[in-house]
């Protein structure tokens, strides 16, 4: 008697768990047409989130990495007048600190002023590179909670619909379509729209870093270039 009594508690539990999942499901496909529509934009503008933080946060963690010693080689080459061997190993280190000083090199003898100047101009291109897409997550943080809020008002729209439709006593049933389409369009767009404004602010603090860091190389090679011993 008592194992029947544990198989039918078991098989309780699992109906459960299965209405639950069932549930989940429902707030997904039973929201309407225009509930499924804005979920699946939501869902792209998540996965478009997702890859472009991924792919930026490599590109700016690759050219963040530079040797410690980098900027100790160029001043050696310079102070023994070996350019050539100076400009090679800024072609050799794939960083923008190195395209930047390989731009001052190739113009060491001209005044120092159209140095900073073709070093500034490849900065900014540098920079470029670095922040290039990252307004995307930017917009995607912004446009995702409006559009959870447009899935809110044409929830809300649905419901009075469903009101106006019907004599009588109103069956709440009637209205789940819309506060299904109301509720959860408005919370997925939050979650989207937080995650990707948190996704624009880490990386926006890395490209500062690396601009930071780009700013300190130039600046020794610059003050190197300034001493008498350099020609």
């Amino acid at each position: 008697m008592q194992e029947i009594q544990d198989s039918l508690a078991l098989n309780e539990t699992v109906n459960q768990v299965l209405t639950k999942e069932v549930s989940i499901y429902d707030m997904i496909t039973q929201g309407g047409t225009f509930g499924v529509i804005i979920m699946i934009v939501l869902f792209l503008l998540f996965v478009a989130a997702i890859y472009l933080f991924i792919e930026r946060f490599l590109t700016i963690k690759r050219s963040s990495q530079i040797d410690e010693n980098f900027i100790h080689h160029i001043k050696d080459f310079v102070y023994d007048n070996k350019i050539e061997s100076a400009v090679e190993l800024c072609r050799r280190t794939n960083s923008p600190e190195a395209r930047m000083i390989q731009k001052g090199l190739q113009r060491i003898g001209r005044p120092l002023k159209e140095i900073s100047d073709a070093i500034e101009n490849t900065g900014r291109l540098e920079v470029y590179k670095l922040e290039r897409n990252i307004n995307y997550l930017a917009t995607i943080a912004g446009a995702a909670p409006m559009i959870g809020f447009l899935g809110t008002v044409i929830g809300m729209i649905m419901a009075f619909m469903e009101i106006a439709n019907t004599e009588g006593q109103v069956d709440p049933k009637l209205l789940s379509s819309g506060i299904y389409v109301a509720m959860l369009t408005t919370a997925a767009g939050l979650v989207v729209g937080i995650l990707a404004y948190l996704f624009y602010n880490f990386l926006v603090m890395k490209v500062d870093k690396s601009v930071h860091s780009m700013e300190s190389s130039v600046t020794d090679f610059l003050d190197l270039l300034n001493k008498p011993v350099v020609k």
